[in-house]
Formats: structure tokens, sequence, C-alpha cells
């Protein structure tokens, strides 16, 4: 425990400083448990909407200095990566929809 009066002073703004970076913290896992969730039920507009909010409290929390920048980067590239890939898995399952439909025949010409 501290004993000198600057320690003491110390100790009491080390204590606040973690109380307020435990709740940035806690809304940046939040934030990517959310993106992660929507990624996981395919929706692929609500993980869209969800990404662009955890980037920005993502970019937040590292202008503070709670989180390392490259720690930042690297969980927003890697969720952008997974939304990403999301959508392009959904649009080959589009595109086989359409492939999987019987032929169309060809329109008459009139003469």
């Amino acid at each position: 425990m501290a004993t000198h009066k600057s320690a003491i002073k110390r100790a009491r703004q080390n204590r606040v400083q973690r109380t307020r970076n435990t709740g940035y913290k806690t809304r940046a896992k939040n934030a990517i448990n959310e993106v992660r969730l929507a990624i996981e039920n395919k929706e692929i507009e609500d993980a869209r909407l969800s990404l662009s909010k955890a980037i920005s409290i993502l970019q937040e929390v590292q202008a503070k200095g709670i989180m390392h920048k490259n720690t930042a980067s690297r969980k927003i590239s890697r969720l952008a990566l997974q939304v990403n890939k999301l959508a392009v898995t959904d649009s080959e399952e589009d595109k086989g929809e359409k492939l999987d439909s019987p032929p169309q025949d060809p329109p008459l010409s009139q003469p």
C-alpha cells in the first residue's frame, strides 16, 4: 500500500482510470460480439451496420490509448474479412439459385 502523499494520489488516479478503461473495453467487446453474432446468423445488413459501429468504437478506444493501435487494427481487419466473406458466399448462393432455375424458351420472333 502506498504511504507517501504522491503515491496515495497516484493509486487513487490509477483506480479511477482503471474503472474508466474497463467501461471502454466492455463497449469494444460488446461491439465485436454483436458483429460476430450477426455473422453467425448470416444477417449481412446487420453485420455491416454493426461492423461500422464496431470500427468506430475500436478506433475511439485505440485513440484513447486503452488498446494498442495494432490490436485495434487487427480486430477491425478480421471482422471486416469475415463480413466480406459472408457477403461473397451469399452472393454466390444467389447466383447458384439463378443457375439452377429451368431454362427459359427464347421469345418468338414476329415475321
